[in-house]
């Protein structure tokens, strides 16, 4: 457990909890293979608002890699998409053609490849080596590096160094245990009228649909546009637009120079906020997983599920489907042939269907729901049932 102070505006969190998980993940990334299983299991989470800033975080220490983006959204048609389109707009409208770029936290280079379709300079940070190197490999340029604050963000024979016209960080910061102090480092280290983009997982969107799986240690932080403007003005930087992507992520342009740094407390004076809809969708999607699993045993069907992400995850470890399903499919090579954490299911590649097939398919990958069950229909055929996790409730497709 670390201080129990808010990680943007170090105000007191408070005793008392808006919220309590058992049984959830310990991670999303280190996912345990066959011999880690035998010691892995899940833990306790407790879910506390700031009473000054309002921002919305576990009390806990980050995951020992919250330094590294590990992604399999990269992977997709729909993500890749959206960064082109994401790309197109920042460099048109903040005129940044032939301009210098720079990702924080970068991975192996998987948005990086898209923006260096675009006529800018495009380079890239990563805390991580193997994932430096795969993006070497793809003639990107990238070096190890973290934006803690007070770092130079240049490569160290000086060939690439700042200031930067602008930044990206994709679904980086809600990682961070102190992200004003990355913010502060990147904003260091850009020109004085430097821009950026950054996208985190929407608070409204987990609230909206009431989705508690959503919860996950990774994620120290859950931002709203209003917590998150405070974040990155007391960082030095002005909001200039907000936009929700993919329905579920929030994305914000930013200016240098332009953030006042108020204090929390004269934001308002805060009040509890009501998250009784996710302790129902606690309640509600257990009930309707054992119902599924109880029907499908019935007629004597298997069910695999469709996604090793962290919503897949939470939901294996907190529901019946973690006991019942025989597999988890994922397109992501990295996570293939480890377990679920906390659950334990095998996690395996599309083809594994071909070579133990099942009855049932179970897709939990918000954002991704249509794009796969066009995968699904496609390899394994139509006479499959294809069930999705939409919002707070079980659907057939």
């Amino acid at each position: 457990m670390r201080d129990k102070i808010c990680i943007v505006c170090g105000s007191p969190l408070g005793e008392e909890p808006l919220m309590a998980l058992k049984d959830m993940p310990a991670s999303a990334q280190d996912i345990p293979d066959e011999e880690e299983v035998k010691e892995e299991h899940g833990i306790s989470l407790f879910l506390h608002q700031c009473k000054a800033c309002g921002l919305v975080q576990f009390d806990c220490e980050p995951v020992a890699y919250y330094k590294d983006v590990i992604r399999s959204g990269g992977f997709t048609t729909t993500m890749v998409n959206l960064r082109r389109s994401q790309y197109r707009h920042f460099i048109d409208a903040y005129h940044l053609e032939g301009k210098k770029l720079i990702e924080a936290g970068c991975g192996q280079g998987e948005f990086l490849s898209v923006l260096s379709e675009f006529p800018v300079k495009a380079c890239g940070i990563e805390n991580r080596e193997s994932l430096v190197c795969l993006a070497k490999e793809k003639g990107l340029t990238v070096w190890k590096q973290f934006a803690k604050e007070g770092e130079i963000l240049a490569l160290k024979d000086g060939s690439v160094r700042g200031p930067y016209n602008g930044f990206l960080s994709f679904n980086f910061l809600e990682h961070q245990p102190d992200p004003v102090g990355m913010l502060k480092c990147i904003a260091d280290n850009l020109s004085e009228d430097g821009v950026g983009l950054i996208t985190v997982p929407s608070l409204e969107y987990i609230l909206q649909y009431d989705g508690y799986y959503e919860l996950i240690r990774d994620h120290l932080a859950y931002y709203t546009f209003e917590t998150l403007g405070y974040t990155v003005e007391k960082a030095g930087f002005e909001v200039l637009e907000e936009k929700m992507v993919n329905r579920d992520t929030l994305s914000v342009i930013v200016r240098k120079g332009k953030g006042s740094a108020v204090q929390p407390e004269t934001v308002r004076n805060r009040s509890a906020m009501d998250i009784s809809g996710l302790k129902e969708s606690l309640d509600t999607i257990g009930r309707e997983m054992e119902e599924l699993t109880e029907e499908l045993k019935d007629r004597g069907k298997s069910l695999a599920v469709w996604g090793a992400s962290h919503q897949g995850f939470t939901l294996a470890s907190t529901t019946a489907i973690g006991r019942f399903a025989r597999y988890i499919i994922d397109s992501a090579p990295f996570k293939q042939g480890k377990y679920a954490p906390a659950s334990h299911v095998p996690i395996v590649p599309p083809d594994h269907y071909h070579e133990d097939p099942v009855d049932a398919i179970l897709i939990v990958a918000p954002g991704y729901t249509d794009e796969i069950a066009g995968i699904i229909k496609e390899k394994f055929g139509g006479h499959l049932e294809i069930l999705a996790l939409k919002s707070n409730h079980l659907e057939r497709i």
